[in-house]
Formats: C-alpha cells, structure tokens, sequence
C-alpha cells in the first residue's frame, strides 16, 4: 500500500482548475483523485466537492456502481439548501441518462423514475435558488425534454386479481 503524497494548500487553485480541465477531457478519474487531495487538506472545499460530485457522476455509464452510494454522500457535505438540491437532481439525472444510454430491458421505466426524482429537486432548488441563477430551470426542462425524447413512462400498475377458491 502507497502512502499518499499531500498537496500544498498553495496549490489547491491550479488543482481544481486542472481538475475541472481532465472533466473536460472526459477523464473523471483523474478529476476526481485531485478532488480528493484537495479535500485531504481543505475538507470543505466547496468547488472541490462540486467537482468530486459531478466527476462521480461522469462515470455512471462505464465507472463502478459505487460512483452512485460516493456521489450521494457528498451531498450533506455541500454547504446551501440550493446546493443540495440541484445536486441532488444532478446526480438523479445523470442516473436516469446512464439507464437510457444501457438501453435494457425496462431500462426506460427506470429512468422514467431518476428523471423524475431529478425534477423534483431542481423545482425544490428552484424556491431556494439565489436572484439570477435559473440552472435548476434549465435542467427541470431538460429532464421534461428527455421525458418527451425517450416516450418516458412510469411502470404500469398491475390490476390485482385475487385468486378464485375451488
């Protein structure tokens, strides 16, 4: 076993803008491992949690299934009640789409559930959110666009039929 090597805290601006750069590049592993050596240092570092967050969810569609349970424990950490909502939708969302992107059997009524569960956090996001930032808006109509793309529907109810006595 290696032990890790700690940043300076000098260094955890030009981290975090390299972090946000290997998003770019489609590489969330790498984003995410400087995410987590800036908040070995710095373990309330807002733009490294946000970083962290969305790196985690890059990886739904070919990353391990713990990317999901390690995305949701960032939550609590974000400070803001806008904050955790519109991540919380972030992350349903990205869920959602991974589901879509596997293209399974009843995959699409699964996502249909994500998708959902997304827009209600963004329109609780959007009752908190600051004067200007429309974000959770944006992303509620996107979900609404991928209900509409996908034909998205909830899992039909089953009718009960109770079983005939001989």
């Amino acid at each position: 076993m290696f032990e890790l090597k700690r940043i300076s805290p000098e260094a955890v601006p030009a981290a975090l803008d390299k972090a946000e750069r290997y998003r770019l590049l489609n590489e969330p592993e790498e984003a995410e491992s400087i995410c987590l050596d800036v908040l070995a240092i710095d373990p309330g570092n807002q733009r490294a949690l946000v970083t962290l967050l969305l790196a985690l969810t890059d990886q739904f569609r070919t990353g391990p299934a713990a990317c999901f349970q390690e995305a949701q424990a960032v939550l609590p950490r974000l400070q803001g009640e806008y904050e955790r909502h519109y991540y919380a939708g972030i992350i349903y969302e990205r869920r959602g789409n991974a589901l879509l992107g596997q293209a399974g059997l009843g995959s699409r009524r699964v996502a249909y559930d994500w998708i959902n569960k997304a827009m209600e956090c963004y329109e609780r996001a959007e009752a908190a959110r600051p004067a200007g930032n429309d974000d959770a808006l944006l992303r509620w109509n996107t979900c609404a666009r991928l209900h509409e793309r996908h034909r998205l529907e909830p899992e039909p109810e089953e009718e009960f039929l109770p079983a005939l006595g001989d």
